[in-house]
């Protein structure tokens, strides 16, 4: 990764703010077979899978592309549309070993602004030859309160054999997300099904047929290094994704899915359709290729320890932290465990969340969560997720989630609110130690809102060890409805610069508000 910025006044057109600025190869393709184009041999290098910004901040920001050939990656900024007076940063040399992805840090950058960006694929050998400039916005986050701040949230895309439809225009929740034009979207995990191939065809129970758009890489399971990356490269299919991507930066974290369903830690699979069973080969396969598919500051090349679990600082009224329940988890099992240091989180990663708890500043803490607290999500006769089902004291990996909210609590640290995805459909779960078998904590909320594009599953039980009070819920009534039976799922967090409040709304497709909750700033917990 290089960051070097140079000033420069080229002089060129303007972008078109939140359109997608690519090639007409990013129409989706016909049924049945369009996989990854070959790379090309002659003329300039191409970005034909659009541009993405992530993890920006007041100050900085992570730009990446997609070449089809060995190339100098330069990203050039303005403060305007009319690229009039740039500054120009020469970016890494992209080729095989990054699958031809790369990105771009950005620093320096001024905060509460509109960032105007293009990037440059260059040739190596020449670099005056250059391609098609492909262009994107972002706002940095602002350093005033007043300003407020606004993020959507959601995750699960491509699951359980539901991929991109042209029938319904592709992914089309994203261009209701794009038209709230957030500050930012949080996407909460599973932004891949490496498990779950993709047909050409799917026959509804009424009859009706879903069709897909299909990939060889798609096709089966992802076990190899390139398979895991056409998985993460199915998406970028989608023009709807193509354009929100150009316009709203994102803040990317994984779940089981990225590598195969509820893995954990030294799990040897059973599944008769992997030839490699060794689940922590195929998960570092996986966060290769998801390191080089969405630019997390975290990950190599930026961060060489490589963790997805990060802070992102978004001005005086918000911190986020990104949590990561997969990597550093025990074994799942019934969870009855009365001393449990490993968790879900593993220790390392529970005093880290500790100490950034403590030392954060912002009116409003967003926990991100990848999975639920309270809602128990069963694997087999074990469990998934945090809870087990036994409404009494704290066991299994609930002793690290008692730990952290008694930490909250004595701390005095306020503001914090959990948002999650991960259980396909939507809900809000108010937790009050009156009602709760574990009382030294204080009360807060948990959202849950998906999936964007994948199968609709019924609700799960309540498990209430931590008093959760369902106070809204929004569900199908059997195991994976098709997204034409269920609507795909997103939530809205707004935070008021005036007053400090935070409001929460959980949407479906078409941007209508299901239930909406506001809360007050300045309180222990929520």
């Amino acid at each position: 990764m290089s960051d070097r910025p140079q000033t420069s006044e080229p002089g060129r057109r303007g972008v078109l703010r939140g359109a997608l600025a690519t090639s007409a190869a990013l129409a989706l393709p016909a049924i049945g077979g369009a996989a990854a184009p070959a790379f090309a041999l002659s003329g300039r290098p191409k970005a034909g899978w659009g541009v993405q910004a992530g993890d920006v901040g007041a100050h900085s920001g992570l730009v990446w592309v997609r070449s089809d050939r060995p190339a100098r990656m330069v990203v050039e900024t303005s403060p305007t549309e009319s690229f009039k007076k740039v500054t120009r940063w020469r970016g890494p040399l992209i080729g095989p070993d990054t699958d031809f992805t790369g990105t771009t840090r950005l620093r320096g950058l001024p905060p509460g602004e509109q960032i105007h960006y293009r990037v440059r694929l260059a040739d190596p050998d020449d670099p005056r030859r250059t391609g098609e400039p492909v262009e994107g916005t972002f706002r940095t986050a602002s350093v005033s309160r007043r300003d407020g701040v606004r993020f959507l949230w959601s995750g699960d895309i491509a699951g359980q054999g539901w991929g991109i439809n042209p029938d319904r225009g592709g992914y089309r929740v994203y261009e209701d997300m794009r038209a709230l034009d957030p500050d930012f979207f949080l996407c909460s995990g599973d932004n891949i099904y490496a498990d779950g191939p993709i047909l050409p065809s799917v026959t509804l129970p009424d009859g009706r047929v879903w069709r897909n758009v299909t990939t060889e890489e798609k096709s089966k399971v992802a076990e190899t290094l390139d398979e895991f990356r056409g998985a993460f490269r199915y998406n970028l299919l989608d023009e709807n994704l193509l354009r929100f991507n150009a316009q709203i930066p994102t803040i990317t974290q994984w779940d089981d899915h990225e590598v195969h369903n509820n893995w954990y830690p030294g799990q040897i699979l059973s599944d008769e359709r992997y030839t490699e069973k060794n689940v922590d080969v195929l998960s570092a396969r996986s966060l290769r290729a998801f390191s080089e598919y969405f630019p997390v500051s975290t990950l190599p090349p930026g961060d060489a320890d490589g963790r997805v679990y990060r802070v992102l600082r978004q001005g005086p009224l918000l911190d986020v932290f990104v949590l990561d329940m997969r990597t550093y988890r025990n074994a799942n099992s019934p969870g009855r465990q009365t001393d449990d240091t490993t968790g879900i989180l593993g220790a390392e990663q529970l005093a880290w969340l500790k100490w950034e708890l403590s030392r954060s500043r912002a009116v409003w803490k967003v926990i991100a969560s990848d999975m639920p607290l309270g809602l128990v999500v069963p694997d087999g006769t074990n469990f998934e997720a945090v809870a087990q089902g036994d409404p009494g004291a704290p066991l299994g990996r609930e002793l690290q989630l008692a730990e952290l909210l008694r930490h909250i609590k004595h701390e005095r640290i306020t503001g914090t609110l959990w948002l999650t995805t991960d259980v396909h459909y939507t809900s809000a779960q108010h937790y009050e130690p009156s009602s709760a078998a574990f009382k030294d904590f204080e009360p807060f909320w948990e959202f849950v809102s998906g999936p964007l594009a994948a199968g609709g599953f019924k609700a799960l039980k309540l498990d209430g060890t931590f008093g959760p009070r369902q106070v809204f819920i929004k569900a199908p009534d059997r195991n994976n409805t098709s997204p034409a039976e269920t609507p795909p799922y997103f939530g809205e967090v707004e935070i008021d610069g005036g007053s400090g409040e935070l409001t929460v709304r959980l949407r479906q497709e078409g941007g209508n508000v299901l239930f909406s909750q506001t809360l007050q700033p300045g309180r222990v917990g929520q």
